[in-house]
């Protein structure tokens, strides 16, 4: 299995998020916004945290247009699996490939520290590894993770179970909580709080880690 990392100017999560891929049996690769075209036999695309661009504009708005994204978007559209973790998420919404935006904190402050979750769906390759309901913890770190929607999107959100994680403790005003939303398709995956950060005993928490090792198991056709 091969995991496409992208790295926009500024990210600056891209090598974590490829040392959590590798740790549930990816192959991790980098990929540079720069270029058209995925590797080879790519099975998921991961775009990670930081502040692509430096946040101009709206985050995530100049690296919603990169020449890779085009590439990302139609690897999307053919069933492709993604990954948006933070700054990633803005960039999915920005790209339109994910609904809603992500607006500034509302205390106006940058949040960095550990935040508790509920699992909102198991049924997404992403959140098969855990029950629906399941609570637990992860780093949050970020400016504007204030997930905001009209009512209509909301409600069709949690109707049709594609918000992956609510906040059980809400850092920054999120709409109706929300940490993280699926795709229709459910192989697309925006989440504010950082699983690639939590998946290491040795950093002291594995809370992130059935992100990945489900959807390995998915991609590979096994139960997670």
């Amino acid at each position: 299995m091969k995991a496409a990392i992208v790295t926009f100017p500024g990210s600056n999560c891209d090598r974590d998020l490829r040392v959590a891929f590798a740790a549930a049996g990816f192959e991790a690769v980098p990929l540079w916004h720069k270029e058209t075209s995925l590797p080879p036999g790519t099975d998921v695309v991961g775009l990670p945290g930081g502040f692509s661009h430096g946040d101009y504009l709206r985050c995530g708005a100049i690296a919603a247009r990169a020449p890779v994204m085009g590439a990302v978007a139609a690897f999307a559209r053919s069933g492709g699996h993604v990954l948006g973790i933070c700054n990633g998420f803005q960039v999915l919404c920005e790209a339109g490939l994910l609904p809603g935006t992500l607006m500034r904190n509302a205390g106006l402050r940058f949040v960095c520290r550990e935040v508790g979750l509920a699992v909102g769906t198991s049924a997404s390759p992403f959140t098969a590894g855990w029950r629906q309901g399941a609570r637990l913890s992860l780093p949050v770190a970020h400016h504007d993770g204030n997930f905001a929607a009209d009512d209509d999107v909301l409600e069709r959100l949690f109707a049709e179970e594609r918000v992956a994680f609510t906040y059980t403790d809400n850092p920054n005003g999120s709409a109706r909580d929300i940490a993280g939303v699926l795709s229709a398709n459910r192989r697309v995956l925006g989440m504010m709080p950082h699983p690639e950060r939590a998946t290491d005993a040795a950093l002291c928490s594995t809370a992130g880690a059935p992100l990945f090792a489900g959807l390995a198991a998915a991609l590979a056709g096994q139960p997670a």
